[in-house]
């Protein structure tokens, strides 16, 4: 797992320095070598679709070897000079917000990663799906195969999540542990992100830091669910950096571009909401500046161009436009738009204000009252000072109502006719809502600063801070902290105590044959290729199939174990599935060694 770990920060930092080795990077050393690392491994899902795409296998040592090339030119070419190099330790005012966000991450980190290991099994639905396709992708090494289009994440689904996650799974033995650790971490990284890109969007250190801890504390913004989204929004901030760095240097404008390859092709809901709110930035700036922005254009043109080139491109020419959005679970018609989600409705005002630990587990709800109260502060101040919106320096604000319009909006969609999945917009409006209220701090701590001083400043902050923990993380931090569910696929709470079983008293990687679902087994570490035709053959009649030649098919394909479970009762019937489970019992091929009343587990012999 260490290999894992390691092989994560490596590419996506050589990937990182590669990128912006030929543009002015900041002058920070946290911050300039923090950012490699993002924007690094927002490549990783561009470098493995790109190579794939000219046939060159998804393969952990391909991309490791790509990463490697520029910085290995670098250090030859400039030997001599990096010998030469003096560090001088010192720790700036800078550093210290950067410590401080640190900090936010690790408490983060903790929250999602403890949460996600509080159960010996994958949560809902979605993450036996991922881990199919993260099986799929590792093995067989390729996205654009025509097999892959029965899975669920791969074909048409957008690939970003899932070849990143399939290359880190090649460098271990266990999908169970790849998605839950490194899922946790892509969401804990998008914190330090969003300071980077707040600071450069704000041009205010302090301001961006409240920001950050009013993200961070928000249940609305991501709980440690396992899907592509959690991929998504750190790519949102990775982009938007990139695209703030552009007034520094216009060469950034490449490097947003790359970075907004996963951004566009890594979900089918929210890369269409980062093309709204780039959109929407663009405007902003557009209109505050009085000019057009020619290179931030480019850089979406680019961006887009390259996700079409790489994947829209080739699905929509395999399955056509009405295929490839039927295969995404979506529609669309003149006048209308629908991508629905499973947790959509229509929501009261309390709903935003009060943040509860009872929550939905993948796109939770609420803010919280001291998060809001500072939001809603912060509308009030710029619009006190409306004459400021016109001004260049603070078109954040200007671009920052604009997202708040839209967001608004989305997460209110549900009995509208154009709305792309609602439920799942929350964590979109936590971002200008932690940015207002980022405004709200900073002009009540000006105000308070003005009659008391630095004495009166302190207390607010401390009563803020201690009002967000209060209000809002601490629900969030026993959201992701509880007890989830495995899913509503499930007959029963024996079957789910059968693959538990199995899990923990059966070989990593043991080859299991089930006769209807996929995802358990490959959840729980053990193997079913079925995606191989064989396979699919052979399960199609399987039900009906002597023990004899059950046992001659599954011997022949090294599987070493076979189970009967609540799914096979439910789509063949339980009188079916316990003349099947006899069956095989008496035969003297088949070893029965665990049994419930939701499955029946037998070893071949």
């Amino acid at each position: 797992m260490l290999f894992t770990i390691m092989y994560f920060f490596v590419v996506s930092y050589f990937l990182g320095f590669s990128a912006t080795s030929f543009v002015k990077n900041s002058d920070n050393f946290l911050e300039r070598n923090l950012m490699r690392i993002g924007i690094g491994f927002t490549l990783i899902p561009l470098v493995a679709v790109a190579i794939n795409l000219v046939g060159i296998p998804i393969d952990w040592k391909y991309v490791l070897v790509l990463s490697l090339v520029y910085p290995t030119f670098y250090l030859i070419r400039n030997f001599s000079r990096i010998k030469e190099i003096k560090q001088r330790l010192s720790i700036t005012k800078s550093d210290l917000y950067i410590i401080a966000v640190l900090v936010i991450f690790a408490v983060t980190f903790y929250m999602y990663a403890s949460g996600a290991f509080a159960y010996p099994y994958l949560e809902n639905d979605d993450s036996w799906g991922h881990a199919e396709t993260v099986a799929y992708i590792s093995i067989e090494k390729d996205i654009f195969s025509s097999e892959a289009y029965g899975i669920r994440y791969v074909h048409p689904y957008p690939p970003a999540y899932g070849t990143l996650m399939a290359l880190l799974h090649q460098t271990n033995n266990s999908v169970f542990w790849t998605l839950k650790f490194f899922n946790a971490l892509i969401i804990s990284l998008s914190i330090i992100y969003f300071y980077f890109f707040a600071k450069h969007f704000f041009n205010n250190s302090a301001k961006a830091l409240y920001a950050t801890i009013a993200l961070a504390a928000m249940p609305a913004f991501m709980s440690h669910f396992i899907w592509a989204l959690a991929l998504t929004m750190s790519v949102f901030f990775v982009c938007f950096y990139a695209l703030e760095q552009i007034v520094n240097d216009k060469k950034w404008l490449v490097v947003a571009a790359l970075a907004m390859f996963a951004a566009f092709a890594s979900s089918p809901t929210h890369s269409i909401y980062f093309g709204f709110f780039f959109a929407l930035y663009f405007l902003g700036k557009l209109i505050i500046q009085r000019k057009f922005l020619v290179n931030e254009a480019i850089a979406g043109v680019l961006g887009v161009a390259m996700s079409v080139a790489l994947w829209w491109g080739p699905m929509i020419l395999k399955y056509g436009i009405a295929g490839t959005l039927g295969g995404l679970g979506g529609q669309a018609s003149l006048g209308t738009a629908n991508l629905m989600g499973s947790g959509d409705r229509n929501y009261a005002i309390s709903d935003f204000l009060f943040a509860h630990p009872q929550n939905m587990i993948n796109s939770p709800i609420g803010l919280g009252v001291v998060v809001s109260l500072m939001a809603a502060l912060g509308i009030l101040f710029i619009l006190m000072r409306w004459k400021v919106l016109w001004q260049e320096k603070h078109a954040w604000a200007f671009v920052t109502l604009l997202w708040l319009a839209f967001a608004l909006y989305a997460v209110n969609a549900a009995s509208f006719t154009i709305k792309l999945s609602p439920f799942r917009t929350w964590m979109l409006l936590a971002i200008p809502i932690a940015l207002l209220a980022a405004e709200g701090i900073i002009a009540l701590q000006q105000l308070v600063k003005g009659i008391g001083g630095n004495t009166a400043v302190f207390v607010l902050i401390a009563i803020i801070i201690g009002g967000i923990h209060y209000t809002s993380f601490q629900q969030k931090y026993d959201l992701n902290t509880a007890q989830w569910p495995p899913g509503g696929f499930w007959s029963s709470g024996d079957e789910l105590a059968a693959y538990l079983w199995l899990k923990d008293n059966t070989e990593q990687g043991a080859h299991v044959f089930g006769y209807v679902i996929n995802g358990p087994i490959i959840g729980f570490d053990k193997f079913i290729c079925f995606w191989c035709e064989d396979i699919k053959e052979f399960r199609k009649t399987a039900i009906n199939q002597s023990s004899q030649n059950a046992y001659t098919f599954l011997k022949q394909h090294d599987f070493r174990y076979l189970i009967i479970d609540g799914q096979v009762a439910r789509k063949y019937g339980t009188e079916a599935a316990n003349s099947k489970a006899q069956e095989f019992a008496q035969s003297g091929l088949f070893q029965p060694v665990f049994q419930n009343n939701g499955a029946i587990i037998f070893k071949i012999s």
